[in-house]
């Protein structure tokens, strides 16, 4: 008995969705990383994105008027989304940016379409998840691909101006991260469609979790077909397709509502029963029938690599912005809360991780737009990308602490705090992400000869034996090849490859070169032993695809540090706190992989190949926290890049953080005049600020422009460290300031 023949009966067939999985998307850059062998190169000769005049024109015109018209505050304590708001998404074409100008949409860039998701969500989630919805996995990302002529000439036209608005309907209640499995059932039979018997498929379905549903007109669809009749052929279960039904479609509901988080996006079922459609309802037609999964998991990119990241990323920006601000202005003990090194720490780690999301997020859209669909590098920023937006607002909500927690027009953490676990749990919940899909289908995808040793493990052919003796070679060839490259990095430093013409880049990147050398060792030890039982031992497979991932994220950091940057000289500490972290929690992940792998023999040959004999993994220093924590806290080229996505409207709570940031800045040296003048004549009783700064104006200490500086500056310090206050039944105080109706409201109230 052959080799071949013998694995043939240990190894688990591939199911038909598994495969349709592995078959979908591209393989880009992320191959090299699992290889062993970063392709620092290519990276470094990538395009770099730019916006065009016409997408620049949007983000300065049509999304700046729409931030303008919304009212986050407002918006979460209403029922429904301004019909004002949702005319003008529709009028100015912000669901259609995907679709060709041929048919009347935008037809922007995926990283024109992160920026402006990403701008979008920094005011309101809820907007921006209406917004991406439509530009991401749906109704017309799959006509464009997968649509007749006929089909896309109808409906993407609509759908391009608003007149028809989309939402898909996959996940039910029995078949959520296993969406292979849905129940929702349809059986070809012949019925009645616009007077004459056709043979089309009676539908039933029930699906929940739905985007746009409540307010969708167009409903996409994917269920699994019947023939029992054998209408169609011989074979009974023809696979998952997708169709689009109009909602005035008989039978087709769609209205009920769920509350995500008291996000007030609209979000839902949608249910039928014996629904007759026509096969013209089949997206492509009745020849794609079956082939809807496929369709779905070659459309992930959008959703994935472009709208998920881009609302993890403006947490990020929103949450570094206010609290650089917040920690800058606010002051205790004589002294702005930036400056003690407990809140430093969280002031770096949120400054060195929005860093690291932005670059993540330029250098994913820059290959998206190659036109390369690359599945795995997608599912790691949707991981990875939601999960640091997330450590950041964390930290973010530590550092603002009481503003943070106290809702109102004024905050500017508060809706992002609870739109966060939305992003994480759609498009593919986290833990599936991180533990099945990063890994499992890196290994698949990215080893040079694996899928084809499987397929030839599974194959009938006769000449599937030769072949696979000739594939297992190179195989071997390619593990040894492997296994010296690793030991060579983890035991001779100076082996270690480094192109960069930058010194302070070279050391980042023979460590993230390191990485990847060790990885590829341990992932065909692993494939070697444990087969595929690999897939069951998720813990191990996981850490694997975070070595991936880190690796990943230190070669963004390295590019957008070394093109993107405005001013290397500041960016320099956000840069070490990216590539040092990043690649901390690489190296912690080979050593937890190591130590845990459950083949004692091979657990050893590890630790030979990879040098991993301790389980100690060096943190970030205290150096460059204080280092880093006080860079953030500067109006630097590199803060205003790495907020840029952040865009202020007058009298909101990041332009009154931001008036009061600039202010200070501003009169920095005064402020230090006035402390040394209070030292020498102390005002008492100090009473306030005002007052101080007025007795030393008096004194002759200060000139009447400096004071009028100084006052200006502290009414904008007051206003950015106060929080929204609301009447006893919760108006807001300002608004009855504006209104003139305070007076009579406390009147009133003193009566009762």
């Amino acid at each position: 008995m052959s080799i071949r023949t013998k694995l043939k009966k240990v190894l688990p067939p591939i199911s038909i969705t598994e495969q349709e999985a592995l078959d979908a998307g591209d393989v880009w850059i992320e191959s090299s990383i699992y290889q062993g062998k970063p392709d620092m190169h290519a990276l470094r000769q990538l395009p770099q994105a730019t916006l065009t005049a016409d997408e620049q024109a949007f983000l300065d015109g049509p999304v700046q008027t729409l931030l303008e018209m919304i009212d986050d505050f407002e918006l979460q304590n209403a029922t429904h989304i301004p019909e004002d708001v949702l005319a003008f998404l529709g009028k100015e074409k912000f669901f259609s940016m995907i679709i060709p100008k041929k048919f009347g949409g935008l037809e922007f860039s995926p990283y024109a379409n992160s920026t402006i998701v990403a701008t979008i969500a920094a005011r309101s989630g809820a907007i921006a998840v209406t917004v991406m919805v439509p530009n991401s996995l749906g109704p017309g990302e799959l006509l464009m691909h997968y649509g007749t002529q006929e089909q896309q000439n109808y409906w993407l036209p609509r759908l391009a101006v608003g007149d028809d608005i989309p939402c898909f309907a996959l996940t039910s209640p029995e078949a959520g991260s296993d969406a292979g499995s849905i129940p929702d059932a349809a059986i070809v039979t012949k019925g009645q469609w616009e007077g004459e018997e056709v043979v089309g498929l009676r539908v039933s379905w029930d699906k929940r979790y739905i985007t746009l549903a409540p307010i969708a007109t167009v409903l996409g669809l994917a269920f699994k077909v019947f023939d029992p009749d054998q209408l169609l052929g011989d074979k009974l279960e023809l696979g998952i397709t997708c169709a689009l039904l109009p909602k005035s479609h008989p039978g087709v509901e769609l209205g009920n509502r769920h509350d995500p988080m008291g996000m007030k996006f609209y979000n839902g079922t949608t249910r039928g029963k014996d629904v007759f459609i026509p096969m013209d309802f089949i997206i492509g037609g009745q020849k794609n029938i079956g082939k809807g999964w496929q369709m779905l998991v070659s459309c992930l990119g959008a959703g994935r690599g472009i709208s998920l990241p881009a609302m993890g990323v403006a947490t990020a920006q929103s949450a570094f912005k206010s609290t650089a601000e917040y920690s800058f202005v606010r002051e205790q003990f004589g002294l702005p809360i930036g400056r003690f090194e407990g809140i430093q720490e969280k002031l770096a780690d949120i400054a060195g991780k929005t860093f690291l999301l932005e670059a993540m997020r330029v250098l994913t859209t820059e290959g998206l737009g190659e036109g390369i669909k690359p599945s795995v590098v997608t599912a790691i920023a949707k991981y990875h990308m939601t999960e640091l937006g997330r450590d950041v607002m964390n930290s973010a909500m530590d550092v603002q602490a009481g503003k943070a927690i106290q809702r109102g027009p004024q905050n500017t953490l508060a809706n992002g705090y609870m739109a966060l676990p939305i992003a994480i749990t759609v498009e593919g919940a986290n833990i599936l992400t991180r533990n099945l899909m990063i890994f499992g289908q890196g290994a698949m995808r990215c080893h040079p000869y694996l899928k084809e040793m499987v397929d030839l493990i599974h194959s009938n052919d006769s000449s599937a034996d030769a072949q696979f003796n000739s594939v297992l070679g190179k195989t071997v060839k390619f593990s040894v090849k492997n296994a010296f490259r690793s030991m060579a990095n983890s035991y001779l430093p100076f082996m270690r490859n480094k192109e960069s013409a930058l010194p302070e880049v070279r050391p980042y990147e023979k460590r993230l070169n390191a990485l990847s050398a060790k990885l590829a060792p341990l992932a065909d030890l692993s494939l070697l032993v444990l087969g595929g039982d690999l897939k069951k031992a998720e813990l191990l497979s996981a850490r694997l695809g975070d070595v991936i991932s880190y690796v990943y994220a230190s070669m963004a950091a390295v590019r957008f540090y070394e093109q993107r940057v405005e001013n290397r000289q500041q960016a320099l500490p956000f840069f070490k706190y990216a590539m040092e972290w990043s690649l901390q929690q690489g190296e912690q992940a080979i050593v937890d992989f190591v130590a845990n792998f459950p083949n004692a023999p091979t657990r050893v040959l590890m630790r030979v190949l990879t040098n991993t004999y301790s389980t100690s993994v060096s943190g970030i220093s205290d150096d460059l926290v204080r280092e880093l924590s006080t860079a953030a806290l500067q109006d630097s080229s590199i803060k205003r890049q790495l907020t840029h996505l952040v865009k202020p409207v007058a009298g909101d709570g990041n332009d009154i953080n931001e008036q009061a940031f600039k202010a200070k800045h501003a009169v920095l040296p005064l402020l230090s005049k006035v402390q040394k003048a209070l030292r020498k004549t102390p005002v008492v009783p100090f009473v306030s600020f005002e007052n101080a700064v007025n007795k030393l104006f008096e004194a002759n200490e200060l000139t009447q422009s400096e004071l009028t500086s100084l006052l200006d500056y502290n009414e904008k310090r007051k206003l950015a460290v106060r929080v929204d206050e609301f009447t006893f039944d919760m108006v807001d105080v300002n608004t009855l300031k504006d209104s003139g109706l305070e007076n009579s409201n406390n009147k009133a109230a003193d009566a009762a």
